[in-house]
Order: C-alpha cells, then structure tokens, then sequence
C-alpha cells in the first residue's frame, strides 16, 4: 500500500528522465509557506555551507540552530533545522525564512533545494542512483501551476543538488549500512558521540584531529595531513573515510602498532 501525505494524495515515483511543471518566485501567493511545519534534516556538507555562511564556528552554528535527533532504525544522531514558533501563521517556521524570501537561500540546505521533490528514503539510496525520487505535491503550493517544465535531472542540476549529493554520498552509504544492522546491535555513547562529531561538528573534529593523539595513533600519511588542515571539504570526506572505518573496520586506516599497544587495558 502507498503511503499518502497529510492530504492524502499518494506519492508519485519518479526517475531521473520524468517531467514536471514546477517554479517558485516572489510574486506567488504561496511563497514561503513550505518553510513552516516542517522538519529539515541537515547533513553534513549542509552544515558546513550554513555555518560559513553565517561566520559561525560548527559548534555554535549546532547550538543556536539545531536539533539533535536519533534516526530511526540507525541508532544514529542526525541533526534538523530548530524551528521557531513566532511565525504569525502559528506554525513553526524555520530561523532563516522572512517574507521576502531565504537568506541563506544560496547555501541553502539539500531538503529545501530538492522541493518540490524528495529522496523516497536514505533506504532507496541505490535505487535512487538509478533515479528513485517523489513528488512533494502539497495542496497549498501553487508552483505546480507555473509554466516551468524540468526534468528530475534538470532540477538537480539546477538547484545544486548533484553537488550536495555528491559529497555526501559516502556519508549516505554509512547510513544505509547502518540501517541493515540487527536491531539488537546498539552502538555505544562513545561511537555516537564520535559520529555526531565527525559528520557534524567539522571545527571541533579538527580538532580532535590534529590536537589529540589521533595522529600518533593512525599513520596517516603528510600529504593528506597537509590537505585536511588546509581544505574543509577534504577534511569533511577524510571524516566520512574515518567513520567507515570506525563502524565497520572498513578503509586504509593502519593503527600505529606502539600507540595501540599503550592503550590496551593492563
């Protein structure tokens, strides 16, 4: 059975070749009303682009405008937008919407450059590969009235998700492998801890990285030690490279045979 939205209008699956009318602008009567009662799961590239944008340390931007939240089936923290309830309307709205408009709409996160289409599930990931997404089609837009036609594929490109999805990708997969463990397997604090920071909190992972012992355990070679402190992205996907293989033992992490033998229990 499909499940339906609150208006009960089933989903629609779409592939990356399906068509559509779709576009969203000032002049519409609706403007802005998909930013209210809403949840916004960020990632972590979504993260790094927002608190650049805002001139936030990670840690503070996480503080002031997120919710931590364990994802379901995963044991996993994720993080979504805080939203707030002053909004005239008597939803929540989200922190970074005003009447005329987004103002971090050029570092926007993925959820909102993907509307009026979603990923089916982070569970479809390979199958969204291949081109398995849906249409949000909620009563109140009117954009669907617009004369605007894309492709799946068009929208994506437009609106900067291809690159979005691109560098969380390796993220992504962590996810939905995390997702087919037994229900029984619990990760402990520690790792959660460890994953929130790593796939959140870049400026504090940079830290644990070259202000803790993590370089005398791990022999990570001087060239990517050098392109980690320089480059945020490089860093963030040396994080991702991490997390693999701290769940699943997976990667070309070589523990340092004296620092792991100091560190066993007597």
């Amino acid at each position: 059975m499909e499940k339906t939205n609150e208006a009960g209008i089933p989903p629609v699956k779409l592939d990356a070749n399906s068509r559509f009318k779709f576009r969203c602008h000032k002049d519409i009567a609706c403007f802005t009303k998909c930013c209210r009662g809403i949840d916004i799961i960020l990632t972590p590239y979504d993260i790094v682009k927002l608190k650049n944008r805002l001139g936030l340390s990670s840690s503070e931007f996480l503080a002031m405008y997120t919710t931590p939240r364990l994802l379901e089936k995963t044991d996993l923290p994720l993080v979504t937008v805080r939203m707030l309830d002053e909004d005239p309307s008597g939803e929540p709205s989200c922190p970074f919407v005003r009447p005329d408009g987004c103002i971090v709409y050029e570092d926007r996160p993925s959820t909102c450059r993907y509307y009026p289409l979603g990923v089916a599930s982070l569970s479809y990931r390979r199958e969204t590969e291949d081109g398995f997404y849906i249409m949000i089609n909620e009563p109140h837009c009117l954009g669907f009235e617009e004369d605007t036609q894309w492709t799946v594929a068009e929208w994506r490109r437009d609106q900067g998700i291809d690159i979005h999805d691109e560098i969380n990708a390796p993220w992504t997969e962590l996810i939905v492998r995390k997702r087919s463990f037994p229900a029984n397997i619990k990760l402990t604090e520690k790792t959660k801890n460890m994953f929130f920071t790593a796939s959140y909190d870049m400026d504090r992972f940079k830290r644990f990285v070259f202000e803790s012992s993590f370089l005398k355990l791990y022999d990570i070679d001087e060239k990517t030690i050098a392109a980690i402190r320089e480059d945020e992205i490089k860093l963030l996907r040396f994080a991702f490279d991490w997390l693999k293989w701290l769940l699943f033992k997976e990667g070309e992490f070589t523990l340092n045979p004296e620092e792991a033998e100091k560190r066993k229990p007597a």
